[in-house]
């Protein structure tokens, strides 16, 4: 990683699969409010002030079991950094005036979303891929839920969820680890050490097909079809990678090819997988001319299907491989993206594989391995989400068999 720079990440293992319906969108809201201000840096524009003035930049990322705020700065302003983050997230005042501001910011946040159909499709297929559980949740909530949200709500959250035994930091580039460590330790020393609440597992398999149908005037229709996919624990998952790459990632790959430059049916279409402590999902998106709608759903589908029923080619598998081990290593040249990969590990799997040790993973992922995680996961009741300016969901609901 750059040696000058100093990349910190401190992340909670929280997010928005944390808490009930009512409390949807409270991890967001809260990332939003603590760069508001604090004791020592009352206004939003101390902290930005504070960060910027050396040319470094800050931010945050609310996810469904992450939450994670990250400064990258000039590597002898290691300590500043430090500094920073910790005031925000052990500090944030969370003033009556802050929260009702950027309650209006975040609805108006979610309207945009949800005008975007596009971005919204994703919404929608969440809802039906985890029916009824909260990862089928905004991970900003809902109008109603974030209209509801009230400052003993976040703070009760925050003291459960922002606690010492939540928290993993990760740091990257030019610093000492010792004077680093040392740096931490007194601040780490602040922090509330309570055990959080839990959260529902995941809902078992899903035993037919399901549709999410929302009737837009759009130009374009925005489709997502996939079936339930495997956790980021499973041994699987890097054989569900490469199928994923030999499907849907880049202008090489099949559905690139049949359904773009074969058939003209999709501008884009790529696929990509999710993957949470307990389960996930693999899924395709296409952005298509509406009167192709439903062609292009087929075409999808007979794309699983020819993955569940046929071998790999080797060659393809080789050109997937490498794609696949390319994209790591160029993802991890940033400071901040290695410190968020490193991170990430050690809070949800507890464990940092090496980036050696994830590319020989890759490389031993072989032809059988890839037809078994293809059956596994692609032979599964299809999850379709379609926004569009379409009278009636019967074609796409007769598409997949419901």
């Amino acid at each position: 990683a750059d040696r000058g720079a100093a990349g910190i990440v401190l992340m909670f293992g929280s997010g928005s699969r944390y808490g009930d319906d009512r409390l949807g969108g409270v991890s967001h809201f809260i990332g939003h409010l603590f760069f508001k201000g604090t004791s020592r840096r009352p206004t939003s524009k101390e902290i930005a002030e504070a960060i910027e003035g050396v040319g470094g930049v800050i931010n945050a990322s609310t996810d469904k079991e992450v939450t994670t705020y990250w400064t990258r700065v000039p590597a002898d302003h290691l300590e500043l950094a430090i500094d920073v983050l910790f005031d925000i997230v052990t500090d944030s005042k969370l003033t009556a005036d802050d929260i009702e501001r950027e309650r209006m910011v975040i609805l108006e946040e979610l309207k945009m979303y949800q005008d975007l159909p596009q971005d919204y499709v994703h919404s929608l297929f969440e809802e039906v891929m985890w029916p009824g559980h909260p990862l089928g949740r905004d991970i900003g909530g809902t109008l109603e839920s974030v209209t509801k949200i009230t400052r003993e709500d976040l703070v009760d959250y925050l003291a459960h969820h922002y606690s010492l035994s939540r928290l993993v930091v990760s740091l990257s580039g030019g610093i000492d680890p010792d004077a680093a460590a040392a740096m931490m330790a007194a601040r780490v020393g602040g922090m509330a050490s309570q055990n959080g609440k839990g959260y529902l597992p995941a809902p078992i398999t899903l035993d037919k097909p399901g549709l999410a149908f929302l009737n837009k005037k759009t130009e374009q229709a925005h489709i997502i079809v996939g079936t339930r996919g495997i956790s980021y624990l499973d041994d699987d998952r890097y054989a569900l990678d490469l199928v994923n790459t030999i499907l849907g990632e880049g202008m090489s790959s099949r559905l690139f090819l049949e359904i773009r430059e074969k058939r003209g049916l999709a501008y884009d279409v790529h696929s990509f997988t999710s993957k949470h402590y307990d389960g996930g999902y693999f899924a395709v998106y296409a952005g298509v001319d509406p009167s192709k709608a439903e062609e292009t759903v087929k075409a999808i589908l007979a794309e699983l299907r020819r993955m569940v029923d046929e071998e790999v080619p080797e060659s393809e598998l080789a050109k997937a491989r490498e794609y696949t081990k390319g994209r790591l290593q160029l993802g991890l040249e940033s400071t901040n993206a290695m410190a968020s990969w490193l991170g990430q590990q050690e809070l949800l799997a507890g464990r940092i594989r090496p980036v050696a040790e994830v590319v020989a993973a890759v490389d031993a992922v072989d032809r059988a391995a890839i037809r078994q995680v293809a059956k596994r996961v692609l032979d599964q009741p299809v999850q379709l989400s379609v926004i569009g300016p379409f009278k009636s969901d019967t074609k796409f609901r007769a598409a997949i068999g419901l």
